[in-house]
C-alpha cells in the first residue's frame, strides 16, 4: 500500500510539472460598449433601445526551440452569438511569414483597405431583399478547410506584403441556400511615404466555387476585385475604395447577385477627440440562380462620429448614420437615419 501511494505521488507530482513546463502563453482581451440608439426610419415611429457590444478574446501561443509561434484564439461575442471557436492556428515563422490552417479565411479580405466611418453602433434596418453591399470584401468567401500563407514584409520591394489562400469542399451536403466549395485568393498591401504622408494601397481578387440543391449553374461564379487607398498626414487620414464583383445573397432564394460598391472616408485626431466621416455606395441586380438580375438595388450610407478619450481605455461616442435605400429600383420606406450615444471599455 505504501508503494502504492508512493507511485501515485511520484505520478501526479510528475504529471505536474509536465503540465506547467508544457503550459502556452496566454493573453485576455477585449471591450464592453454600450449605449441607446434613436432610430428615425422614413416611414414608420421612431424607436429607442440599448445597444450592447461586449467581446471578450483568449489569445494563446507558444514558440518552439525552432523559434517558430504556434497561436490560436477564441472569443465569447455579445448576446446574440455567444461564443466563436472557429479560429484555427496560426504558424509564425523566423522570416516574418505566416501560415493560418483550418478556417483561414480568404486573403483577398484579409488586404481591404480600412474606410473611415461611424465609430458608433447605430444602425438603420432596410427591406432585406435588398442585396446591395457596403463593404469592399463583399464577394470573399471561404470554407473552413482553408489555409492562407502571409509573406513577410518588403517581399519582392520594400513597403510590400501579399497573401495566398485556398480552401476545398467541406463535404457537407447542399441545401436550398448556396453554399461555397471551395476558393482561390490573393491580396497585396503595399506601404510608402508620398511627401509628409504614409500611402497604404492595398488590393485583392478572390474566385469561388459552390452549388445549390436543383439548381442551374450561376450565370457567374462568386469572386471579384477590390482596390483601396489610404493617406496618413499627421493627425488626418483620408481613404477611398472600390469593389466590383459577384456574389449570392444570404436569402432563402440564393438569388445570385452582381454588385459593386464605391467608399471614401476621413478620421482627423485633435488631443482626445477623434471626428470620423464616411460614405458609401452600394448597387447590385439580383437573379434567381442561373439567371441575371436586371433591376437594380442600391444603399447610400452616410455616417460620422466624434470620439472622446474619456480615461484609458473609456472612450465616449456620439455617431449618426443616414440610409438612403431602393429595392428593385423602387425606393425603400424602410430606410432612413439613427443617432447613437455611449461608451466604449476596452481592456
Amino acid at each position: 500500500m505504501k508503494k502504492e501511494l508512493l507511485m501515485g505521488t511520484a505520478l501526479v507530482s510528475t504529471l505536474g510539472a509536465a503540465s506547467v513546463a508544457e503550459a502556452v502563453s496566454a493573453t485576455m482581451s477585449g471591450n464592453h460598449q454600450t449605449g441607446i440608439e434613436f432610430d428615425s426610419p422614413t416611414s414608420g415611429t421612431d424607436t429607442n433601445a440599448q445597444i450592447n457590444d461586449n467581446n471578450f478574446t483568449v489569445s494563446l501561443s507558444e514558440t518552439t526551440d525552432g523559434g517558430m509561434t504556434i497561436s490560436s484564439s477564441f472569443k465569447v461575442m455579445d448576446e446574440n452569438t455567444k461564443e466563436d471557436y472557429d479560429a484555427g492556428f496560426t504558424l509564425a515563422f523566423t522570416d516574418g511569414s505566416k501560415l493560418d490552417v483550418i478556417n483561414a479565411g480568404n486573403a483577398s479580405g484579409s488586404h481591404a483597405v480600412s474606410i473611415p466611418s461611424s465609430a458608433g453602433a447605430e444602425g438603420v434596418a432596410i427591406t432585406s431583399t435588398n442585396s446591395a453591399s457596403t463593404g469592399l470584401d463583399f464577394m470573399t468567401g471561404s470554407t473552413a478547410l482553408g489555409i492562407e500563407y502571409h509573406t513577410a514584409s518588403d517581399f519582392f520591394a520594400d513597403g510590400l506584403k501579399m497573401s495566398f489562400s485556398a480552401s476545398t469542399d467541406d463535404g457537407s451536403a447542399a441545401t436550398a441556400t448556396y453554399r461555397v466549395d471551395s476558393h482561390f485568393a490573393l491580396g497585396a498591401t503595399y506601404v510608402t511615404d508620398l511627401g509628409d504622408s504614409a500611402v497604404t494601397l492595398g488590393a485583392g481578387y478572390s474566385t469561388t466555387e459552390g452549388n445549390k440543391t436543383g439548381a442551374t449553374s450561376l450565370s457567374n461564379d462568386p469572386g471579384g476585385f477590390h482596390v483601396g487607398l489610404s493617406a496618413v498626414t499627421g493627425d488626418l487620414t483620408v481613404a477611398v475604395g472600390f469593389a466590383d464583383g459577384d456574389t449570392t445573397s444570404g436569402d432563402t432564394n440564393a438569388n445570385e447577385v452582381a454588385g459593386e460598391v464605391m467608399k471614401a472616408g476621413v478620421k482627423y485626431v485633435s488631443g482626445d477627440l477623434t471626428f470620423n466621416v464616411g460614405i458609401a455606395s452600394g448597387e447590385a441586380k439580383d437573379g434567381v440562380i442561373g439567371t441575371a438580375g436586371t433591376t437594380t438595388d442600391s444603399k447610400d450610407v452616410t455616417s460620422a462620429s466624434v470620439s472622446y478619450a474619456v480615461a484609458a481605455g473609456v472612450t465616449a461616442i456620439l455617431g449618426y448614420t443616414d440610409v438612403d435605400s431602393s429595392d428593385e429600383g423602387a425606393n425603400d420606406t424602410t430606410d432612413g437615419s439613427a443617432w447613437y450615444i455611449g461608451a466604449n471599455m476596452a481592456f
